[in-house]
């Protein structure tokens, strides 16, 4: 399964170079890194990143995860995974850069 994380062009470059990050400061505040599902990505980016350039989506597998991920409520009471570790870019399926558009970010057409 897939869950997927938005970060800024420099919280990526970190993960990219060091192999594993905390996250972006909300993460590391919070004490888990921040994903959201298929459904959840757009208002995930609506809500956070309203207006931002520059950012990358990361598609990343549950299945590296063992038991540090963790499905918790939050917005609307709704499950969204959370992760007790850092992200490893082993866990990175695949990442691409999400646009701004002229209605909000142009998300992949496989989230669609």
């Amino acid at each position: 399964m897939l869950i997927y994380k938005i970060f800024r062009a420099h919280e990526w470059a970190l993960l990219e170079t060091q192999g594993s990050t905390t996250g972006a400061p909300v993460d590391v505040s919070d004490g888990y890194i921040h994903f959201s599902t298929a459904a959840q990505a757009r208002e995930t980016a609506a809500k956070h990143f309203a207006g931002e350039e520059g950012l990358v989506l990361l598609g990343v597998t549950t299945e590296t995860m063992d038991g540090d991920l963790r499905w918790e409520k939050s917005r609307g009471g709704a499950l969204f995974p959370h992760l007790y570790r850092d992200l490893r870019m082993t866990d990175v399926a695949w990442y691409k850069p999400l646009p701004l558009g002229p209605d909000g970010h142009c998300f992949p057409e496989e989230m669609v």
